[in-house]
């Protein structure tokens, strides 16, 4: 069987349900050029699985982790048997694989889990029968069988672990932005797209809030060598930013608004939340100027995960916002949503980035 062509795309692609059309418009013409199977990885409808996380606290505002992963993971099969269904509607076989078919086994931790294992065969078998296998990111199963969630924005993850497990080596996530930028393109005026990023760059950026791509994501590629190509998610599906073993320095403005920083009394207690988040498979960052740990991209009960580990709640003290020059890293504090904005901006605007063309010139923005 030739090597199957794997790709990811996120939710911002099924803004409507047209969109599922319009993709498997785009995946048909492909294999017209490129014979040979495919897996395709995808997310939930935009505000599928924050409605769903919505109605969930509707009727417990504190529910259990496993029921939690159970719901949440079936706004992204949604998802997948609606691409599927447009493909069959354009003569294409394709079929939907979800978690607990996948092969991909995880720790028992529900909401942030870990792949502990892979099992290739039931991809390869679906694969040599279909033209299409859809996948519905983030899903996987623990070793007992129930369904486990790779967490928030976990579909280039899965991806990555398609890729990894059917021997493909690239794997191209297609999101609304087609590359990386030096900071959010659709928040910061001036940035500027990074046609190649190395795996350390990379998985840097995601540390401190980067929405490109998934931290965890990024890292297995490096383990496994697997060269990651960001592309638009319409068509023509422009390439922008390659990730490989390869890439230069360089300098960007890294934030997320939903990222919370957490004072505590004392460096010890601080290193003791960053050590419980970590224990749940969370992104954190903890600030080295301040007994402070940065909680990476939103989506997180933090007093939950505090009150698990007995360790003392911290105070919300603002929206961190990076400032990345190379491998140095500075973390600034802003007190909102909206200043951490301005604040980006600000710092973007004093970047220096190199001239085109002209070995050593650096100019600013």
């Amino acid at each position: 069987m030739k090597t199957p062509v794997v790709l990811k795309f996120g939710g911002s692609t099924f803004r409507t349900p047209g969109g599922y059309e319009d993709l498997a418009r785009g995946l048909d013409e492909r294999i017209r050029r490129e014979p040979g199977p495919m897996a395709v990885v995808v997310s939930a409808m935009q505000g599928e699985t924050e409605g769903l996380r919505g109605r969930l606290h509707e009727v417990n505002r504190q529910p259990g982790a496993a029921t939690a992963a159970g719901l949440l993971t079936t706004a992204d099969l949604v998802s997948a048997h609606l691409l599927a269904t447009a493909l069959h509607r354009r003569g294409r076989t394709a079929t939907v694989l979800a978690g607990h078919q996948l092969g991909l086994t995880t720790n028992a931790s529900f909401l942030w889990a870990r792949v502990v294992d892979t099992d290739p065969a039931p991809l390869r078998r679906a694969l040599a029968r279909y033209e299409v296998v859809v996948v519905p990111g983030g899903q996987a199963v623990d070793g007992e069988g129930r369904p486990t969630w790779l967490g928030k924005n976990s579909s280039d993850l899965s991806a990555l672990a398609v890729a990894r497990a059917v021997g493909s080596r690239v794997c191209e996530i297609h999101s609304d932005v087609d590359g990386i930028y030096t900071s959010d393109p659709h928040l910061v005026s001036g940035t500027r797209m990074l046609p190649e990023v190395s795996y350390n760059m990379a998985a840097l950026m995601s540390l401190y809030g980067a929405k490109v791509l998934h931290r965890r994501a990024v890292q297995l590629a490096l383990r496994h060598r697997i060269e990651i190509v960001l592309r638009h998610n319409r068509a023509p599906y422009k390439t922008g930013t390659t990730i490989s073993g390869t890439g230069t320095q360089m300098a960007a403005v890294v934030f997320n608004q939903r990222s919370l920083v957490l004072d505590y009394r004392d460096d010890a207690h601080a290193d003791s939340a960053h050590h419980a988040f970590h224990l749940e498979g969370l992104d954190t960052v903890r600030l080295n100027r301040r007994p402070s740990v940065a909680v990476v991209g939103g989506y997180v009960d933090t007093e939950a995960v505090q009150r698990k580990h007995g360790v003392k709640a911290g105070s919300p003290a603002g929206v961190p916002v990076a400032e990345v020059r190379g491998s140095k890293v500075t973390t600034h504090v802003a007190q909102g949503s909206e200043d951490a904005l301005r604040l980006a901006q600000r710092l973007h605007d004093g970047l220096d980035f190199p001239v085109p063309g002209r070995t050593g010139v650096r100019v600013g923005v």
